[in-house]
């Protein structure tokens, strides 16, 4: 019975304090009027979470019913110039914060919030101990002439790293549970030992990328809710992971995994990956976003989506899945200006610039003699040739456009039957778009400007030639 009672008790007091939410107490001593706001990180980004107005006595109280996320807060002074950060931890939602703003922080104190005795303990730490030592250090720096000056410098360093370092680690041994701690631990880099003699160069490299993840609590979704999560992602897959698709799905694959024991982490984590490689600048990586989408989101683990958002983004990736860099081509039957059937695949040619254009696109009207220029004094020696395909505008303005701008030696093509499926297969929703495809019609590169797309053939013709001979 007095086990019944103790679990009883337990989950009464954790209904409780769900029940209560949060409530912060603010006063600045400052001020006596104006709106105070509360806002919170989701990765690197910043979203206002409550806000509330300042009595003459310059006290504001922000409450809710629900508590709100782990991670840290930013208090946002009238006026929206100034602001301090504090912690908010899942449990404790319900403190009060006395603020001086003539020194935030050495003057802000905290009632009934162990977390933030301790950040803001971390705050002046850095202020008054590590402050001074860094501009010891920039100034060494800065006025570093000699061996011996670097010398110095480079021991003035270490020496700031070490105080650093033993400082997070005595709040890690003292209080491990604390969103603190968390940080601390996910912001340790891993230290790389002596390479081994039997080891060869990239020891360093393999070592730090095999054991990166290791400090980082991928449980832990107070993580999420600061740029530190968002930074070590980035981090990692621009500067460790080889920038290749199937080396790229890999990895991603294996970090996911690792995050499903926490909705929220592998919820940030799926839409961060998917995020980043449909937006990514870099060619070719669109096929990672295609495989997270057919992996995660196809297989129903974006529960945070509603159907239609979750069609979006499946209609998105089906849309670029057919026209992958490695892919063939999909076929192209159509016709040219004086309606006569054109096929892709009877084309014959060694390379193939496909591209996508309309004779009112502004921007056409700048790439496409570009290329033409590109075509004439380079690529038909290559053994280019040039299939450009109207998807805009009437036959008149296609025609005297060719006309206007001399675009002979290309083959010019359209659908004014509507029946090639080419914006779809394609992907085709904004002009030009250009295709490079290679003696078998394979997609080698897509979506590139004429100094790009030159750079491509240069390398295809060099590889070439080293085949042959």
């Amino acid at each position: 019975m007095q086990r019944l009672i103790i679990i009883l008790a337990c989950l009464l007091s954790q209904l409780q304090l769900l029940a209560q939410g949060y409530q912060i107490t603010v006063q600045l001593k400052q001020y006596k009027s104006g709106q105070l706001y509360l806002a919170h990180y989701m990765g690197n980004n910043k979203y206002m979470s409550d806000s509330a107005v300042l009595n003459p006595e310059g006290v504001a109280i922000l409450k809710g019913k629900e508590a709100l996320p782990g991670g840290i807060y930013i208090i946002l002074l009238p006026g929206k110039q100034r602001y301090f950060e504090i912690l908010l931890d899942r449990k404790q939602q319900q403190f009060s914060i006395s603020a001086d703003t003539s020194d935030l922080i050495a003057k802000t104190t905290f009632k009934n919030s162990p977390e933030n005795d301790l950040f803001f303990g971390y705050n002046k730490f850095l202020s008054q101990e590590i402050g001074p030592i860094n501009n010891e250090l920039q100034a060494k720096l800065a006025a570093a002439h000699t061996a011996a000056d670097s010398a110095g410098a480079r021991t003035l360093e270490t020496t700031l790293r070490k105080k650093l370092q033993d400082y997070r680690n005595d709040v890690v041994t003292k209080h491990p549970q604390s969103l603190l701690s968390s940080m601390f631990k996910a912001l340790k880099e891993p230290e790389v030992p002596t390479k081994p003699a039997s080891e060869d160069s990239t020891f360093g490299y393999r070592y730090y990328k095999a054991h990166y993840w290791e400090n980082i609590d991928l449980t832990d979704d107070r993580l999420v809710y600061t740029p530190i999560l968002d930074n070590k992602l980035h981090k990692y897959f621009t500067q460790l992971v080889p920038p290749h698709p199937d080396s790229v799905n890999i990895e991603c694959d294996l970090l996911i995994a690792q995050t499903r024991k926490n909705k929220e982490v592998f919820k940030y984590v799926v839409w961060w990956l998917t995020y980043n490689y449909e937006t990514s600048q870099y060619m070719g990586m669109d096929a990672v976003f295609v495989h997270l989408v057919e992996k995660y989101y196809v297989a129903g683990d974006a529960f945070w989506l509603n159907d239609e958002q979750l069609n979006k983004v499946i209609t998105r990736a089906y849309a670029i899945a057919p026209n992958l860099i490695g892919q063939q081509a999909p076929p192209l039957e159509v016709k040219d200006s004086a309606l006569k059937p054109i096929s892709l695949y009877t084309t014959k040619a060694k390379y193939t610039v496909l591209v996508f254009w309309d004779p009112t696109c502004g921007h056409c009207k700048i790439e496409i003699p570009r290329l033409d220029s590109a075509y004439k004094a380079s690529w038909k020696s290559k053994g280019v040739t040039m299939i450009g395909f109207k998807t805009e505008g009437t036959k008149d303005e296609w025609r005297e456009f060719i006309k206007k701008y001399n675009l002979t030696g290309w083959i010019h093509a359209w659908d004014p039957d509507t029946q090639s499926n080419y914006r779809r297969l394609y992907d085709v929703y904004s002009t030009p778009v250009v295709y490079l495809l290679d003696e078998k019609k394979k997609i080698v590169a897509k979506r590139l400007g004429v100094e790009q797309l030159n750079e491509f053939i240069e390398k295809m013709e060099a590889r070439s030639s080293s085949v042959h001979n």
